[in-house]
């Protein structure tokens, strides 16, 4: 009997992964398809920090690592956490993983039993409730609108815990939306939270640096919050690193502790060289971190004259990541003469299929009248795709 377990059965796969496979299987195809579904950004990782991973394999850093990652590079990381987050965290607080994916799913299996309740605001990343269900737990989804900027309320989250809470998800700046929490919203969520010693907030920073109002702004700056936060973030989206697979935790040294224990049984430590370039990353110059930060606020200027010039679409200006999260709404239950368009993913197959663009409906981020679209991509693949779904949303009666 092929069986998988139910543990298995009950996650769902991840829809951004499922277009971007689909968009590939219609290039090799030789349809000219432009991929506006991966959460990546297009640039090269910077030269310095390839040259530091080929110093490494030239210096024989080809054995297993400690489980919680190099000292040099969790020394690196605290003193970024101090330098620019001005949150004070020692060595033994830091964890690094195969990636920030793998960190948010260690808190995650560390902190949540059967049973527990995990708020995630939605529009979520994907991923979120899929990782609690694998811990046996229970997302609570509370819904941020898009006239709200996408973001709940103190009064949301007060409303949405019961004795049940373990965690609350807060993405800032968000996948899949690109909304910021700024400073005085964090800290209403934070005055919540503290007055429920048991919950704990997984604030996934990972698109820190990809920000266009100011400064970033951690939830773990508020005072007592420390001790209730786990920050998730990593390489990927700030130095071109996707494919690296680095990323950290920073919290309680307990938490910390459980993690490693937990990661020494199913991976062991992360990657030896991608740990050096990693380190080289936090410790050299910013500078290309700041020269894409300004290449992707330009693209998103981009992309939101476009769309708000195609009847119909509704959007937002998005204050960080790479993504915009446009309304579609006016489009469910029109039809180009051959399908019927009935819910988001319907939409973004449309798209797809006919416009030979992929995006990610809504609905697999748990919001049924938006879609995404990265804008990690050049100005021209911007243009065309945006002309392309002018075309195809024409069509739709």
């Amino acid at each position: 009997m092929n069986q998988l377990s139910d543990r298995l059965n009950r996650l769902s796969p991840s829809a951004t992964l499922a277009m971007s496979q689909k968009s590939s299987e219609l290039k090799a195809q030789g349809i000219d398809v432009i991929n506006l579904s991966v959460g990546e950004p297009d640039f090269d990782t910077p030269d310095y920090i390839k040259e530091a991973a080929k110093k490494a394999i030239d210096e024989n850093y080809s054995r297993y690592s400690p489980v919680p990652g190099y000292p040099a590079l969790r020394n690196a990381i605290v003193a970024k956490l101090k330098n620019e987050n001005n949150l004070d965290y020692t060595p033994a607080q830091i964890l690094c993983s195969n990636g920030a994916k793998q960190s948010v799913c260690n808190t995650i299996m560390a902190l949540v039993n059967e049973g527990d309740e995990v708020i995630i605001p939605a529009p979520y990343w994907v991923s979120y409730p899929q990782m609690v269900k694998l811990a046996d737990g229970e997302p609570v989804i509370v819904e941020a609108t898009f006239e709200q900027n996408f973001k709940i309320t103190p009064e949301q989250l007060e409303a949405a815990i019961t004795p049940k809470t373990r965690m609350l998800i807060l993405c800032s700046p968000s996948n899949p939306t690109g909304s910021v929490y700024s400073k005085a919203e964090l800290e209403g969520l934070a005055n919540v939270i503290k007055k429920h010693p048991d919950m704990y907030v997984l604030a996934d920073e990972i698109y820190e640096h990809i920000n266009y109002v100011g400064k970033h702004e951690s939830i773990a700056q508020f005072p007592g919050m420390k001790e209730q936060s786990i920050i998730i973030n990593g390489v990927s989206k700030a130095y071109a690193m996707t494919g690296w697979r680095i990323g950290y935790m920073a919290a309680p040294e307990w938490i910390v502790k459980g993690c490693n224990k937990l990661q020494g049984q199913y991976t062991s430590g992360p990657c030896s060289v991608s740990q050096k370039a990693a380190t080289i990353a936090y410790t050299a110059s910013q500078e290309c971190v700041e020269d894409m930060r300004k290449a992707f606020e330009r693209r998103r200027d981009l992309i939101v004259s476009l769309v708000r010039e195609i009847p119909g679409l509704e959007v937002n200006v998005p204050d960080g990541a790479f993504y915009v999260f446009p309304k579609c709404k006016s489009y469910l239950g029109k039809t180009d003469g051959e399908r019927v368009i009935k819910d988001t993913n319907d939409f973004a197959m449309y798209l797809l299929e006919v416009g030979h663009v992929a995006t990610v409906g809504g609905d697999a981020f748990g919001d049924p009248e938006c879609f995404r679209m990265s804008y990690a991509t050049s100005d021209d693949n911007i243009r065309e795709a945006m002309r392309r779904i002018k075309e195809c949303c024409a069509k739709l009666k």
